[in-house]
């Protein structure tokens, strides 16, 4: 059975070293000092280890089993729900008016990852309850943030967003939910939702449903849909439940991974449910979720990704097979370990490499959302909205690739299940298809984001990346980092400079090379995130450090990804520059 353990040192690093959270001046940071930090995230990390990385594979074999109307979640499941509440886990960040504890977003996403690399398909039912929480927190009358939020935080309650449906997903201006208004101000709900984790289980005492929905009458397409509350039991005035709703599960559907979340089918048969925010406006709350979501979904992708590698790592040290080519390295034993060998160390180092570039730059968006929200900045704001669909596309792409790589050192026996390593490969998979497929985050980065403010939030990164290399212009030992950082910066600004000279006049040229853009600035993003990081461990190195081995280390992964990793932006230029001709030239009826 695969095992996890909290990277707690590498967090705080990135943390304190390089974010140096504590001195930022961010409203509540004062408050995340080593010590504190370092007291939640090793709790964190024994709930993970004891108690959620030993049901993964539990939820994976057993999965969700519905049976008339009502869904059981797998053995152990609703005990390790049991422990998350009562720790307070649920609600770390949330509003204290409402029971949460009020501690920063950076910390709930450090937190996050832990929890969510032992037990992804578990945390989906917290992760979710979280953002419906966020829509009704922002966008919900006073009424009912009292009768809903208490309870969603404290996760006797959970949440859910119903967006899909049979016949339309990314496009929603097709979806046919009704939305019919009663005398009362309610209003009758029908329709069915597809594809909605979390949406029926036996973890709460009632699931607190986000439906998309149109009101008769209102205009066509997105500008006529909103957003309404669907409780599972109606709650009375005095906040205790009433009837059962007209909702139900038609069946869970049968999935490559996450058998621990229930994926439901859910029909609405005038189901009463409570316009949240403004009528037709509904996409502009359920993107308070669904921005939301998009972040943590790139957690995900982080998180298996090194749960994945913690596991290849532990394997390639044991398994004997073959003799190092420059002389044997164990001779008490047959063979010597896999480690010794240069392609399983490229593989090791690219997983490596990727994951702690990816926790940097994970968690100083997240700080970028703190700065937002809790300081009203406006810049942050803008960066982090730039920032959310790399987070999500790349870290999703790149962590799945992870997952694989991990799998292949253990050769035959990682396509084997007793082993664990596929869970991991078919968990991270649907993470670049939910909340938005990757494709369409890259459509959303190219099509919207870049020119978003008259491209001001872009240009704001360039600026960041041009003032960080003049500000350690000349440091020759940091020279291996500081150039590989330009060239890819000089890359990013000249495909975004080629889209604005041929994007108005031919969309399919930009659109054709939008992923590539995407990968480009996520790439661009993490050499940014090693350059800081080694400017970290450099200094820590030069102040006398009692670890100066972690140090060392850091810098040597850093290395391998700006020699071997950050490279492949010029590539990547090459494919956009290329244009949209080698992608539309084939007449579909030629496939």
């Amino acid at each position: 059975m695969p095992s996890y353990s909290a990277p707690v040192k590498d967090m705080s690093f990135v943390l304190h070293d390089v974010l140096k959270v504590e001195a930022s001046g961010t409203d509540g940071y004062s408050e995340l000092t080593p010590d504190f930090t370092g007291a939640v995230l090793e709790e964190a990390g024994k709930i993970s280890r004891d108690i959620l990385a030993p049901l993964n594979q539990v939820g994976d074999t057993e999965g969700c089993v519905l049976e008339n109307g009502v869904v059981r979640t797998p053995t152990g499941f609703k005990d390790a729900w049991g422990t998350l509440k009562e720790g307070g886990w649920t609600g770390l960040d949330c509003d204290p008016d409402y029971g949460g504890q009020g501690m920063p977003f950076m910390l709930n996403a450090a937190v996050g990852e832990v929890l969510s690399a032992a037990n992804m398909s578990f945390m989906m039912y917290a992760g979710l309850t979280h953002g419906a929480y966020s829509a009704i927190h922002a966008h919900g009358s006073d009424s009912q943030k009292q009768t809903y939020l208490p309870k969603m935080v404290s996760c006797e309650w959970t949440g859910t967003m119903n967006l899909t449906e049979p016949h339309c997903g990314t496009d929603l201006g097709l979806l046919r939910t009704k939305a019919e208004p009663q005398s009362d101000g309610s209003y009758k709900i029908t329709g069915q939702k597809i594809f909605i984790s979390a949406g029926e289980h036996d973890l709460a005492d009632n699931i607190i449903h986000l439906v998309l929905a149109k009101i008769p009458g209102g205009p066509e397409g997105v500008k006529g849909i909103s957003l309404f509350i669907v409780p599972k039991f109606v709650v009375k005035d005095d906040g205790s439940l009433g009837d059962r709703n007209t909702l139900s599960c038609g069946k869970l559907e049968e999935k490559m991974g996450i058998h621990g979340n229930a994926t439901a089918v859910m029909n609405y048969d005038g189901a009463t449910g409570y316009l949240l925010g403004t009528e037709h406006k509904g996409l502009r709350a359920m993107f308070t979720m669904m921005n939301e979501a998009r972040i943590n979904v790139g957690m995900q992708g982080l998180s298996q990704a090194e749960a994945a590698y913690q596991n290849a790592v532990i394997y390639a040290k044991d398994r004997l097979q073959g003799r190092d080519v420059t002389g044997v390295q164990n001779p008490d034993g047959p063979a010597d370990p896999l480690i010794v060998h240069p392609d399983v160390r490229r593989m090791l180092m690219t997983q490596k490499a990727f994951i702690e570039g990816a926790r940097a730059f994970m968690l100083w968006g997240a700080k970028l959302v703190d700065d937002a929200h809790r300081a009203k900045d406006e810049a942050a704001d803008g960066l982090i909205s730039l920032m959310t669909p790399v987070l999500k596309g790349f870290l999703t792409d790149k962590g799945y690739d992870c997952t694989v790589l991990a799998q292949q050192i253990y050769g035959g026996h990682g396509y084997i299940e007793e082993w664990g390593m596929s869970q991991f490969t078919r968990d991270a998979r649907i993470a670049m298809i939910y909340e938005g497929a990757n494709g369409v985050q890259a459509l959303d980065l190219v099509g919207r984001k870049l020119a978003q403010d008259g491209g001001k939030h872009v240009m704001a990164f360039f600026a960041m990346v041009k003032d960080f290399l003049a500000e350690h212009k000349g440091n020759d030992d940091l020279a291996d980092f500081m150039e590989p950082l330009k060239a890819a910066s000089k890359d990013l600004q000249a495909a975004g400079m080629w889209f604005m000279q041929n994007g108005m006049k031919n969309p399919n040229a930009a659109l054709a090379g939008s992923t590539d853009f995407m990968h480009l600035f996520g790439h661009t993003c993490l050499g940014l995130m090693w350059a800081r990081m080694a400017v970290a461990a450099k200094a820590a190195l030069d102040g006398g450090t009692d670890d100066p081995e972690f140090y060392e280390n850091k810098l040597k992964t850093g290395r391998f990804y700006m020699a071997r990793m950050l490279p492949e932006t010029g590539l990547l230029l090459k494919r956009i520059e290329s244009g949209a001709d080698p992608v539309m030239s084939l007449d579909a009826e030629a496939f």
